[in-house]
């Protein structure tokens, strides 16, 4: 009777769709704890938990997902770890200017890991500064920096395993798009 077993056909695809619900999941509850920690949990008086409710539940966040980052923001939740937000500023390999920024609950092994990522690529982490500079108000940058397929294609993927780090939140960079 191999091969009747419809689970077993469906079950790695499922596997895949449920790490990137999870992985967009933990970026929003993140996101909603620190917006409920800065605006308080009342979405009506705060725009920013507001905007991001309503991104959760497009993105089919459950419900309890959502009330529990509020309870964890709002300091209801016992035994939650504080999450703060906290920026990081570096160079990718070619002068590409980058600013990341981070939800985290513990900075020592956030930074250590962005600084790895950077490192194994050829970049640098950078200090306070050091690159926000490049960026308006607005994080547009001020400038762009050119750069042939082979070379983008490098940044490119740095960029995408940043922006695929559990506590990265938003990476900007002044990398030209094609």
């Amino acid at each position: 009777m191999s091969g009747h077993n419809k689970w077993s056909k469906i079950r790695h695809q499922k596997a895949v769709v449920d790490a990137r619900k999870g992985k967009v999941f933990s970026k929003l509850s993140k996101k909603i704890t620190v917006a409920a920690r800065e605006g308080g949990g009342d979405p009506e008086m705060n725009p920013s938990l507001t905007m991001l409710i309503d991104k959760a539940k497009e993105a089919n966040m459950p419900k309890d997902n959502i009330e529990k980052a509020i309870k964890k923001g709002t300091g209801e939740l016992k035994g939650a770890a504080a999450l703060e937000r906290v920026v990081y500023e570096g160079y990718a390999p070619y002068g590409v200017a980058l600013v990341i920024h981070t939800v985290t609950d513990n900075r020592n092994r956030t930074v250590a890991e962005i600084r790895n990522i950077l490192e194994k690529a050829g970049g640098s982490l950078g200090t306070k500064g050091s690159a926000s500079y490049i960026f308006g108000d607005n994080m547009e940058p001020g400038f762009e920096v050119p750069l042939e397929k082979g070379e983008y294609n490098g940044v490119e993927g740095l960029i995408n395993e940043l922006d695929d780090h559990d506590d990265v939140v938003d990476v900007y960079d002044n990398l030209t798009k094609s």
